[in-house]
């Protein structure tokens, strides 16, 4: 990409789209374009299209979308499939459109069936049913993967996927209604420590397995594959390796100083058993991660802990 492009990055306040931003402008990236949720509502199309005309972006990075734990999931999946598939329909059809040049899509491992083989390789995809307690999420991100493909097959335009790993670090979300496992464990031990609470207790078994890469892998992730990549086949973005939920549950502990017991729910879902990606295909063709998990961790502590004292 030219370095005076003009590179549009839908959902920049969040998590991965703000460290995609920063990363651009590390790169050295300067006419980034972005719009917050009260200046360009993703869900109507006027709007969208409207954008695209007077922005006439020549790259898209599409890291929007309606996200949570699986307690969100569980309770609006029918919000999570119809956000989803309206926001990412809006985009990619009107980056069709109007001739962007090259768009990534964001998608998620959740894609992949449930009872899938470990680890998860690409050519496994659609291969079983995605696990039901996110299903809508999961649905919507298949869609979205598919429009990519499509797109690149009947016009010849670049439009790429790709599948991240659990994603966490700076600029998570600490709302405990809606946030994944790292943020959710975060906060709570970091509340009963100051609470002198003395047990916390944590959804499942604790035997899940999950991946997690940290926020700032995955942004130089995406900026690589829209310097180097053109497949319209989507690729794993992961670490390529996993940990129980219970093994990271005490290494958050450990971080945050709680003294407690961790108390392990087994009334509730553990979600899907297992869920590590094979990224053999990326790491062949000359990225890898770089930030282990302790120290992720320990990153985005430090940045709970300075949005706290604000």
């Amino acid at each position: 990409m030219d370095k005076r492009a003009k590179i549009y990055v839908a959902g920049h306040t969040g998590m991965v789209g703000s460290s995609v931003v920063r990363t651009l402008g590390n790169h050295g990236f300067d006419h980034i374009i972005t719009r917050s949720r009260q200046a360009l509502d993703l869900l109507d199309q006027r709007s969208v299209r409207e954008f695209f005309s007077i922005e006439g972006p020549e790259y898209v990075i599409v890291s929007a979308a309606r996200v949570g734990g699986i307690k969100a999931n569980i309770t609006y999946p029918a919000d999570f499939i119809y956000e989803n598939l309206q926001i990412q329909n809006n985009l990619l059809w009107t980056a069709h459109l109007y001739g962007v040049k090259k768009l990534l899509f964001l998608g998620s491992s959740c894609i992949y069936p449930r009872d899938c083989l470990q680890p998860m390789k690409e050519e496994y995809f659609m291969d079983g049913k995605v696990e039901p307690t996110n299903e809508g999420y999961a649905i919507a991100k298949i869609a979205g993967i598919k429009l990519c493909e499509k797109i690149h097959e009947q016009f010849g335009q670049c439009f790429i996927s790709c599948m991240p790993t659990n994603i966490y670090g700076e600029g998570d979300n600490f709302d405990l209604e809606s946030s994944h496992v790292i943020p959710a464990l975060m906060r709570r031990m970091h509340e009963a420590r100051q609470t002198s609470m003395p047990e916390v207790v944590i959804w499942g078994s604790g035997s899940s397995r999950r991946e997690f890469l940290y926020v700032d892998d995955l942004a130089r992730a995406v900026v690589w594959l829209m310097e180097h990549y053109d497949d319209k086949n989507f690729v794993n973005v992961g670490t390529g390796e996993d940990i129980s939920i219970k093994e990271l549950a005490h290494k958050i502990k450990e971080i945050v100083g709680y003294r407690g017991e961790l108390v392990f729910d087994t009334s509730k879902p553990d979600g899907m058993p297992r869920k590590l990606l094979d990224v053999g295909r990326l790491s062949n063709l000359g990225w890898h991660h770089t930030i282990d998990l302790w120290r992720g961790l320990e990153r985005t502590y430090e940045f709970y802990r300075k949005q706290r004292s604000i």
